[in-house]
Order: C-alpha cells, then sequence, then structure tokens
C-alpha cells in the first residue's frame, strides 16, 4: 500500500538524487556580494576584451506553470534540492509541494504565483552559476526585471538577499490578494487586466493619449456609464507599457470594456485585446496597502541591525517606475514600494538599454519567454546575431545552449 500522502513533505525528497557534476564558483552567494568591487556609477565600462555589454532580466506574474521546477531538479540536484529546501524553510509553507503537485488554480493564485516564479527563476540563475561556472558580477553589466521579476533582479544585482526578497514578495502577494477581494466586496463585479496591441508605436501613443484623456474626463460626476460613482480608486489605470505598440490596463473589467467602447466610437481606436490570466489589478491605485506595507518593510531594520538593502549592488538594475537605473538606496526603496501602484516602464527601460547603454546582449531568465520575446521584438534581434543577441533560459538545454552562445559572443565589439 501507498505511503499516505503528506502536504508538507519536501518536494526534494520524492525525486532519486542523480549523480551530476558540480561546479563550485564563486557566483551568486546569500549576502549578494562575491568579493568583486561594487559598481559606484549608473555605467560601467566594458574590460579590455571589449565584451558586448549584457542584461539580465526576469519574468513577472502569468508564467508560472505547475512542475516548472521538476527539469531542474532532475538534472542538477546538488543546486536544486538545497535551494528548494530553503524555500519552504523561509516561508515556512510548503510552497514547492503547490509549485510541483499543486493544480493550477493553486499555484495562479497571487501568493503563491509570485514568489514561486521569483524562487524559479533565482534557482535557474542559481544553476548557472554553480554549474556552469558562469560568474554574474563578471559577465553581466546590467540587470532589470518586468513587474514581479524587479525582485530577481535586485537578488541577482547582490540589493537584496534571496530569503529577504522571497518572505517579501510572499507578504507583498497577500497584501496584493486581499487588495482584490476587497475590491470585489466593495463594488462588485469582476477586477482583471486587460491587454491592448495597436498596429504602430504611433497609434500606440495616440491610443495612450486618448486612454488618459478619457480617464480624466470620467471621473466623479460624469455620465459616461453605471460606473462613474467610481469609488474602486478610479476603476481603471494604465499598468503596463510593455513595448511600442502593447499596453495593459487594470482595474474593473466592466470599466474597461466601457473604455474601449468610446475609444472606438469617440477616439477612433480599435486595438486588439486580450483578457489576461489574473484576477487582480495589479499596478493600479487598488493596491495602495500593498506599497505601504512594502515601505515598512524597506523602512525596518533586519534581526542584526542591518538594512535589509545592500548599497552599492554589483552592477546596476532598472526601476520598473523610471526605467532607469536606481541612483541611491533610498530611492530604490521609495521605487520599489512605488511599484505596487504605478505603471511598469517596461519599453522605456529596454529603450535606455539599447540606445543609451548600448546593450547588446540581453538572457532572460525563469520560466516563460513573454519577456524574450518583448525585448527582441523592441531591440529588433532574436538569438544569435553578430556581436550580440537575445536568449531566454527557461531548460536545462537552453542554458547549455544560451551559456555557449555567451562564451562564442564574448568577444564582439560594441557598436
Amino acid at each position: 500500500m501507498a505511503s499516505p500522502y503528506n502536504p508538507f513533505t519536501p518536494i526534494t525528497r520524492m525525486i532519486p538524487r542523480l549523480s551530476r557534476r558540480c561546479t563550485q564558483c564563486g557566483g551568486l552567494r546569500e549576502n549578494g556580494s562575491h568579493g568583486r568591487q561594487r559598481w559606484m556609477s549608473s555605467t560601467r565600462q566594458n574590460g579590455p576584451s571589449k565584451r558586448p555589454k549584457t542584461a539580465i532580466f526576469f519574468p513577472g506574474q502569468g508564467v508560472q506553470r505547475v512542475a516548472m521546477c521538476t527539469p531542474w531538479l532532475e538534472a542538477f540536484p546538488n543546486t536544486a534540492k538545497p535551494m528548494l529546501d530553503e524555500i519552504d524553510e523561509a516561508l515556512q509553507v510548503p510552497l514547492t509541494r503547490v509549485i510541483e503537485f499543486g493544480t493550477n488554480a493553486q499555484l495562479t493564485q497571487t501568493e503563491n504565483a509570485q514568489p514561486a516564479i521569483m524562487a524559479t527563476s533565482i534557482l535557474i540563475l542559481r544553476i548557472m552559476e554553480r554549474e556552469f561556472g558562469f560568474r554574474t558580477a563578471d559577465r553581466i553589466d546590467i540587470t532589470l526585471g518586468h513587474s514581479l521579476g524587479e525582485f530577481a533582479a535586485l537578488v541577482a544585482g547582490g540589493y537584496l538577499s534571496f530569503t529577504e526578497a522571497l518572505k517579501m514578495v510572499r507578504r507583498r502577494a497577500e497584501v496584493m490578494s486581499r487588495c482584490s477581494a476587497d475590491a470585489v466586496a466593495s463594488e462588485g463585479g469582476e477586477f482583471g487586466m486587460v491587454a491592448l496591441v495597436c498596429e504602430s508605436e504611433a497609434h500606440m501613443q495616440s491610443l495612450v493619449t486618448g486612454i488618459r484623456d478619457f480617464l480624466e474626463v470620467a471621473g466623479p460626476g460624469s455620465k459616461l456609464d453605471s460606473h462613474d460613482h467610481l469609488p474602486a480608486v478610479q476603476q481603471v489605470a494604465i499598468a503596463n507599457l510593455n513595448s511600442k505598440n502593447q499596453i495593459v490596463l487594470s482595474g474593473s473589467i466592466a470599466r474597461i470594456n466601457t473604455l474601449l467602447t468610446n475609444l472606438r466610437q469617440f477616439g477612433g481606436h480599435d486595438p486588439r485585446h486580450v483578457r489576461l490570466k489574473s484576477d487582480s489589478p495589479f499596478h493600479s491605485p487598488l493596491m495602495k496597502p500593498a506599497e505601504q506595507m512594502m515601505k515598512k518593510i524597506l523602512h525596518t531594520p533586519l534581526p542584526d541591525g542591518s538594512d535589509i538593502i545592500t548599497w552599492p549592488g554589483l552592477m546596476p538594475c532598472i526601476s520598473n517606475v523610471s526605467g532607469k537605473p536606481f541612483e541611491n538606496k533610498e530611492q530604490l526603496k521609495d521605487l520599489l514600494a512605488r511599484s505596487c501602484v504605478e505603471t511598469v516602464q517596461w519599453w522605456k527601460s529596454v529603450k535606455y538599454l539599447h540606445e543609451q547603454e548600448k546593450v547588446r546582449r540581453y538572457v532572460g531568465i525563469g520560466p516563460g519567454k513573454v519577456g524574450r520575446n518583448l525585448v527582441g521584438k523592441e531591440v529588433g534581434m532574436k538569438g544569435s546575431v553578430k556581436g550580440g543577441g537575445v536568449w531566454a533560459i527557461t531548460s536545462p538545454k537552453e542554458m547549455e545552449e544560451v551559456v555557449r552562445a555567451l562564451d562564442d559572443t564574448e568577444n564582439g565589439e560594441d557598436e
């Protein structure tokens, strides 16, 4: 007879260990430092090898999938097993069980999805460092993350320890989940996010202007629809500016539909739109309690009296709010908290890296390839090109291919 199922048994005890080499290297450590001098300005110069400037980026919510850690655990048990145990120990909940054996509905819950995605992203980076000898601080110039991915970027950049980032993301997600439930309870109806896709950059700029004009006109006292009593904090916000032709709206689904109808009837805009798999209006004023909670965490010393943020980091990290590198510790804390309620400036971030920092190599690390597709489209690259490329590491096979591609392009000339 099979042993009774115990949801609190760590996933790593249920999968046989596989013999695999484990190269010891000085990569990512818990304190975010590996002996390299930390960067002191917003840009870093490449060394004598003229290596193309390189960025790593991490995905946000929506890329989670059940069993997303299993291939990594099977291929690299020496690195993956201790880290998966570390995740459950840090959170004091069996999150790895949800990741590997939960239902899609369980994993998609905000309080599970967000820490699961962030943890899986850093798991992949640690494997890259420890199994392939990849030295992040030596070979990467800039780090960034889309929305939730900003936390993984801060860990990779040496600003946050993995454990503290994981706990912070879990608490943030729990508050966000309550914000969504409160909005539904007080207003009724559905809340979530809708992506809009335009024909061109010019169309998008005009569309964004039209949306902002509509939201200003459709304030308290207007007669545009039945939702104009508004309390759910204006009901609609622009959550993401993802690319030159894609934006995401957040808030009341009914209100978003009304906005689209009015844009079509009165503004001459009829963008293709797709509702995202999210029942939470992220990056909107409805998430104000999450911002307040984040400010408290970020300004509270750790038990040993140290600051939760290490400054400077190992490399510049791009802010979702400003689209540029964080400039100092206090600004980092402020913008990281504000990112709960403000627009994700992803398009601006990628343009900054491509046009001003002259980044030629972009490596996406984490589940899913949405981020790679967004970046590749904006910089006009996919896979390896002369002197650079855009890649995604979502599986062990891809890791070997990307590490080889980075080696092959290591001595390319910057444009």
